[in-house]
């Protein structure tokens, strides 16, 4: 994880206040700062500055119940919802792979599939379905909100 200055530490300290986001902060200190860091560094980082993020209910709702609603079982290849829904969609397994302390499944908006997964020492990692395959910019960023969600709601 990058070290900040104490300059760069007050600015992550004013975007917490403002409201921003872990996606948010990232944004900002890769273009305002010119701090490259991955989401969990990110969010470490929040923690370790003991800033608290300011959660609005009413977007949480929705996003909580999208978790919930997410099929158990893979959708028929016919089914109108699972194919290009346009949502981002994350599901986290009961049981995680081998190789992993958690992981589940993302759809994202194009209907592309893919396997994620948090290892043992906490570094991520995704596999698309789909050989080549990369999602746009706005497809990782709602990725990324609503994994934080799951995993909040699965009690990592």
């Amino acid at each position: 994880m990058a070290k900040l200055t104490p300059e760069q530490i007050t600015k992550v300290s004013a975007w917490v206040a403002e409201g921003a986001t872990l996606s948010q902060i990232q944004e900002r200190l890769s273009s305002q700062l010119e701090v490259s860091m991955t989401y969990m560094d990110v969010r470490f980082l929040v923690d370790d500055l003991n800033l608290a993020l300011i959660e609005k209910e009413e977007p949480k709702q929705p996003e909580a119940a999208a978790v919930e609603e997410a099929p158990a079982e893979p959708a028929a290849p016919d089914a109108p919802t699972a194919q290009g829904s346009g949502v981002v969609t994350v599901e986290v397994d009961t049981i995680a792979q081998p190789h992993a302390m958690v992981s589940g499944h993302v759809t994202f908006s194009d209907g592309e599939k893919a396997d994620w997964y948090i290892d043992h020492q906490g570094r991520p990692g995704m596999a698309a379905r789909t050989p080549g395959y990369r999602p746009t910019p706005q497809d990782i960023t709602d990725f990324q909100v609503k994994l934080d969600a799951a995993l909040r709601q699965a009690g990592y």
